[in-house]
């Protein structure tokens, strides 16, 4: 207890000291605290450092009672350096993440822990701290190539940074902090960079405890920074690249979603929940945000996974065809203002027609991909499925169009078959 406001101030301090990026343009290489950091004496201590990092993050140890600080706190409780400090590590956060549209701040969560949540912080900016042009940025080595503490398996030589760390504790504390988008992105750096950490994810048992908070996030996605959107979706992505789990995710089955409104789901599988959400997101962002990046993930999310989809929920079933439904509403739209507007200019004079030819294309493009999804799941896993066969079949009338165009020809022929 008697250590925690100074380890706290110790973290926060080196926070500050990385502040100086955002008052510069060019990315900073040869600041002082970069020399030190990265070439000069502190570098003995990378793989200490991270480490200690990641503890704090896992130990989530809450602050002690005020009798037993060694400074006198101020009587707003976090002392003004540490609301400074994580004003700088949010700002630098938001350099960090994708250029989303509309972003909106995080709702401030009221922080129970605030050696971990800074530690977090510091441990993305470290991360994320650009390659020196002769040397590579060692705490990301160090972030790369961790292992479990149950791994006995001898280190590759070239990893001076390496160190173990308990797998299973860090997989708890990821599982219950997934509300906050600096959680979300350390995930996602884990998944991405380390790939003794993937193997290790993907190999539990209990892969819902992961999946649903990311899910929780994609659900409320109008309450979400788009950053954190992002983040969650190419988890999402990283993880269905993974046949182990296109396969286990549909053995899981969970009772009463309580956060999923729109209908009960009193029995459901994981796979079909993860199915209804990604729909769920493609029909916001049509609605909304229409940003094509967003559609590409999720279809390429569902797109890696239907080849195993089994055993598909009725409603998970019937909100693929629904989507289909509202794409081919779509797509007749587009076609019928661009005929209008064809023959509108036709008559008058010269003026400049609307980009109809790009809409068109893009709908099309996401009509061809939801095509090639049914089709897999057709082609792979019919007789799993009876639900979207029966689905495909009460609103076959929704595919007479597609027969005979060309972009989709080869593909409706066997969906017919």
């Amino acid at each position: 207890d008697i250590t925690y406001s100074i380890s706290l101030e110790a973290v926060t301090t080196l926070v500050v000291f990385f502040s100086c990026q955002l008052f510069h343009k060019e990315i900073l290489r040869e600041s002082v605290i970069h020399k030190y950091l990265m070439r000069g004496r502190c570098l003995p201590y990378t793989s200490r450092l991270v480490k200690t990092l990641l503890y704090n993050f896992i130990r989530q140890e809450r602050s002690p009672p005020p009798g037993s600080h060694v400074f006198q706190q101020q009587t707003d409780g976090g002392g003004l350096l540490y609301g400074f400090a994580s004003g700088v590590a949010t700002g630098l956060w938001t350099v960090f993440t994708l250029g989303g549209v509309g972003s909106k701040p995080a709702p401030q969560q009221e922080q129970s822990s605030p050696l971990a949540n800074q530690s977090l912080l510091l441990l993305l900016v470290l991360a994320n701290l650009t390659d020196a042009p002769d040397t590579p940025n060692p705490y990301r080595q160090a972030i790369m190539s961790f292992k479990n503490t149950q791994d006995s398996t001898a280190f590759p030589s070239p990893s001076p940074h390496a160190f173990q760390i308990n797998f299973n504790s860090l997989y708890t504390a990821l599982c219950e902090q997934q509300k906050s988008d600096q959680a979300t992105l350390l995930l996602y750096i884990l998944l991405h960079q380390n790939s003794n950490v993937r193997t290790y994810m993907l190999a539990r048992t209990d892969m819902e405890n992961l999946v649903l908070p990311i899910l929780e996030i994609l659900y409320h996605v109008e309450e979400r920074n788009s950053h954190h959107v992002y983040m969650a979706l190419i988890i999402l992505l990283i993880l269905t690249e993974d046949d182990g789990f296109n396969r286990s995710i549909h053995e899981v089955i969970l009772k009463n979603i309580t956060w999923y409104s729109e209908r009960v789901l009193t029995e459901i599988s994981l796979g079909s929940l993860l199915i209804l959400v990604v729909i769920r997101t493609i029909q916001y962002n049509m609605t909304r945000t229409r940003d094509k990046y967003l559609h590409t993930n999720c279809l390429a999310a569902l797109a890696n996974m239907s080849a195993q989809f089994r055993s598909l929920h009725q409603y998970a079933a019937q909100r693929i065809i629904s989507l289909f439904s509202l794409l081919s509403k779509k797509h007749n739209k587009v076609l019928e203002q661009a005929t209008q507007t064809l023959r509108g200019s036709l008559s008058s004079d010269d003026s400049p027609l609307p980009d109809y030819a790009q809409d068109l294309n893009v709908i099309e493009e996401v009509i061809r991909m939801m095509l090639e999804i049914i089709n897999s799941c057709l082609t792979n896993s019919l007789h799993h499925n009876p639900n979207l066969v029966y689905a495909l079949l009460y609103k076959r009338d929704l595919f007479e169009q597609f027969r005979t165009h060309p972009s989709f020809q080869d593909i409706m022929q066997n969906i017919d078959l």
